[in-house]
Order: C-alpha cells, then structure tokens, then sequence
C-alpha cells in the first residue's frame, strides 16, 4: 500500500514547518475580517502558526500575519486573534 504524503505549513512565528494538522490557521475572508481557523478549511487567504503563544508574540513583532496576508491586521483584531490564539492554546493542553 503507497503511504500517503503529509502536508506540510510553515509557522510565521518561529518559521519551522510542521504538519499542516499540528498548525492552527488565520483566514482573512472576503468580508475583510480576520479568523482563527480552527478547521483548516474556510475560504479566504491563510497564514499558519503553532499553538504557542511565543510564536504568536513573534509573527506580531515581524509583522508577519500583514506580510502573508497582504493586508494590514488592525491592532484590535491581532489583540482578539491573541485573545483566541490563547483559549485555544489552554484547550488543547488540557485534553
């Protein structure tokens, strides 16, 4: 049986690749808002970051969510993604 191949992301904050199902997604959609994808697989222009705090706190020091998205995140939609980012962050640790 051929084993199937793994996509791979990279993570904008610390810029190492990792399965793309280890990787949490930020859509921006038509609507211009800004989503934390959580399946993967909401239509829109994506960047992918681990579920870690820190690398959230770098992608928001390079700027890098406004660089691959192509757009200027507002400062209050970067504080709600972290917000967001966060709670997920202390769901998945619990289970």
């Amino acid at each position: 049986m051929k084993t199937r191949k793994v996509p791979m992301r990279r993570c904008a904050g610390c810029m190492e690749s990792f399965p793309k199902k280890d990787l949490i997604r930020i859509v921006h959609d038509k609507e211009d808002r800004f989503l934390l994808d959580r399946s993967g697989k909401a239509s829109g222009r994506g960047v992918y970051l681990c579920c870690r705090e820190e690398c959230f706190r770098k992608a928001r020091k390079k700027n890098a969510l406004s660089r691959s998205l192509g757009v200027p995140v507002p400062k209050e939609d970067l504080d709600r993604l972290f917000e967001e980012l966060s709670a997920y962050e202390s769901e998945s640790g619990q289970n």
